[in-house]
């Protein structure tokens, strides 16, 4: 089952440790993320199932390629990273 990690910078905001999710897609994989930790869902997908516009989502190291539907493929041994853009100066 593939595991998907979130950044640090969440923790600022609330838990969000690594978990280890069924899904052969992205979509699949980060709905079960929600499914237990629902909260999560608003930092990451915008009100229409989209990738939020500062958060970038790697598969094995390789951005992933549909930030809108997240039909990127996902296999069993897989490590997805969820990251939060920083901005500021």
């Amino acid at each position: 089952m593939p595991t998907v990690s979130f950044t640090r910078a969440l923790e600022r905001f609330l838990p969000a440790p690594p978990a280890t999710v069924a899904g052969a897609t992205l979509a699949q994989a980060l709905a079960a993320v929600f499914a237990d930790r629902p909260a999560l869902r608003g930092y990451v997908l915008d009100d229409q199932g989209a990738l939020r516009r500062h958060v970038a989502v790697f598969i094995n190291g390789r951005m992933v390629q549909d930030r809108q539907k997240l039909t990127d493929a996902v296999g069993a041994d897989d490590e997805i990273h969820v990251f939060q853009a920083l901005s500021g100066g």
